[in-house]
């Protein structure tokens, strides 16, 4: 029983981990490399460096944490960047990150993921790591998916071909 909660934990956080990468590179296909960089404001932040810092926040909780590896984060970096990357290049480091750390989450062990541990100022079970790292990946998706709508005014399309009217049975 054990080992089939731990399989059905790993199973929906791939899938949402999943599900954000696929809303991430629709909406990078939607802007330009110009709009890359732009910030709505200056107290907001580009879409660029919200996808620095979900590389360097997946790698800080999954990466290093739960896989055991050297905690190397300059999150300061991941803010204060207003250019040095292309879309093409930010989708390979996102997709690159997002896939190691999938690797990661489906190696788990139940006691890598039942351990508790230190992470950013925060003591979390390698559980709590992953529900982070999920939670804060879909968070800030929806931030990067809001601007691109905000910038080009359409909708992005996430769920085309798909009826979301049905009821659960």
């Amino acid at each position: 029983m054990e080992e089939r909660i731990r399989e059905e934990f790993v199973q929906n956080a791939l899938y949402r981990l999943d599900e954000s990468t696929r809303m991430n590179r629709i909406s990078l296909e939607h802007i330009s490399e110009e709009e890359l960089w732009k910030r709505p404001n200056a107290s907001l932040n580009s879409i660029g460096n919200l996808i620095l810092h979900l590389c360097g926040n997946v790698t800080q909780y999954v990466i290093s944490s739960l896989g055991q590896t050297e905690d190397n984060r300059n999150r300061d970096a991941e803010f204060n960047a207003e250019s040095g990357y292309t879309k093409k290049e930010l989708l390979d480091r996102l997709i690159e990150t997002v896939e190691k750390a999938k690797r990661v989450i489906n190696d788990a062990s139940m006691e890598q993921l039942v351990r508790k541990r230190d992470v950013q100022g925060f003591y979390f079970s390698g559980i709590g790591v992953v529900l982070h790292a999920v939670e804060h990946y879909s968070y800030h998706t929806g931030q990067i998916a809001f601007w691109t709508k905000q910038l080009k005014d359409t909708d992005l399309g996430f769920y085309d071909g798909m009826d979301l009217t049905i009821k659960n049975k």
